[in-house]
């Protein structure tokens, strides 16, 4: 497929070449809120051209958070980087059709839609294929279609309760808490991503298209039991599930006499290490609960907590120069704002402040991984609502007098015909 021309996202630049590893693929995106555009943003950071369909009020996702315009949230800036934009009421039979004229444009179909509310806008997966044959259609659900909760609402704090992370932290913390961010959205994200670069990568050595689904709760379960399942692996089992290490309630950041640290001794070297440093090497040649790893992880609550009263006898910056000069893994803990000050991201250029066309100065954070040849683009910010309506429309051979029609009859919106 020929790459197609579309601004690079800046305001008054001339079209620049496609680059990046997936320079070339081009891809619907139906998905909104959270993990949906995680999975696509991947892609998009990666050189796809990510056509984002949203409906006329646009993503919910553009509305959280102190935007600096409404519709221009902090989260869209990093979820949506990179797509372009064409608003379009699905209600309507015209902009379906719309839609589906896209679809031999494109080489895969991702949405996070439920697959009943996709059937009845006639974009199930037969419908989609018969417009591409070699389409890869990725849909991300709640529940698998193979069991009975299928079709049920799913959102991250559901499936971290339904997947056994609260009960996970209150066995940790005494209380059964979420993770304070969206992180199944993102895992389940991630793994849909992997699901896609698959599918297109089978598809280009076969022609051969296929619809994919991503559960958010098969793979959750996955995800959690393959570190805690332990002993119920085996059958009958050997032992509990759960990892006691990752469990410790004496596993955190440690206080120390000015404020926190965070410390990993793990393999026998590091902990040999550990105690000789400050002293006490009989604990490790000694005492048989931590001559190894098994021993140790047997008696994890009682050597975090040492290790934690350890740590309460001198500050951070003396913890850190003796750690670091015994090659004892440690870190100090970050905040929101710290993190952003971070001198190793400084180094690595991992931020930087751009001009928006829009929304003035933000800033950005560059796509982590490193490439020697298929560098990923740079530069290519979230889009206003409706920004690329137009030249989407005429990729897939609308004139302009029937873009414009489209536009009249409230099938299409456009940015301008917002302003």
């Amino acid at each position: 497929m020929e790459n197609c021309d579309h601004d690079d996202f800046r305001a008054g630049t001339s079209v620049q070449p496609m680059s990046g590893p997936l320079a070339g693929i081009r891809v619907l995106d139906l998905t909104t809120v959270q993990m949906g555009p995680w999975c696509t943003r991947i892609l998009a950071d990666f050189g796809a051209d990510m056509i984002k369909v949203e409906a006329p009020e646009g993503d919910s996702s553009r509305y959280t958070g102190v935007p600096r315009h409404r519709g221009m949230s902090g989260s869209f800036q990093h979820n949506a980087r990179g797509k372009r934009s064409i608003a379009m009421d699905l209600k309507q039979p015209a902009a379906r059709e719309a839609l589906l004229r896209l679809v031999p444009t494109v080489e895969a179909f991702v949405s996070n839609i439920r697959p009943q509310a996709l059937a009845r806008l006639g974009l199930d997966y037969q419908s989609v294929n018969r417009r591409n044959a070699s389409i890869v259609y990725l849909g991300m659900v709640g529940y698998g279609s193979g069991g009975r909760y299928a079709g049920r609402p799913a959102y991250d704090d559901l499936i971290q309760a339904a997947s056994g992370v609260p009960m996970l932290l209150q066995r940790s913390t005494g209380e059964p808490r979420f993770i304070p961010m969206a992180a199944i959205d993102r895992i389940v994200g991630s793994a849909a991503a992997n699901a896609l670069l698959a599918g297109l990568l089978a598809r280009a050595r076969t022609g051969i298209g296929q619809q994919i689904e991503v559960p958010m709760f098969e793979t959750m379960a996955q995800f959690v039991l393959a570190e805690h399942m332990q002993g119920a692996t085996f059958d009958p089992p050997t032992g509990p599930a759960g990892y006691a290490r990752t469990l410790s309630p004496h596993r955190r950041p440690y206080r120390t006499r000015d404020g926190f640290i965070a410390v990993l001794p793990y393999n026998d070297g590091q902990w040999r290490r550990f105690f000789a440093a400050i002293g006490k090497s009989h604990v490790v040649e000694n005492d048989p609960r931590f001559a190894d790893i098994t021993a140790r992880t047997a008696h994890i609550d009682a050597l975090y907590q040492m290790l934690g009263e350890e740590l309460q006898h001198r500050t951070t910056d003396e913890w850190l120069d003796l750690l670091q000069q015994n090659d004892i893994p440690c870190v100090r803990p970050h905040t929101l704002e710290s993190l952003m000050d971070d001198p190793h991201l400084a180094d690595s250029d991992f931020f930087r402040f751009e001009e928006h066309p829009s929304e003035g100065r933000i800033r950005t954070m560059r796509e982590p991984s490193s490439w020697s040849e298929t560098v990923p683009p740079t530069g290519r910010f979230a889009p206003r609502l409706g920004q690329h309506t137009r030249e989407i429309l005429a990729e897939a051979g609308y004139t302009p007098d029937d873009i414009d029609a489209l536009i009249a009859q409230g099938v299409v919106m456009t940015e301008s015909a917002r302003d």
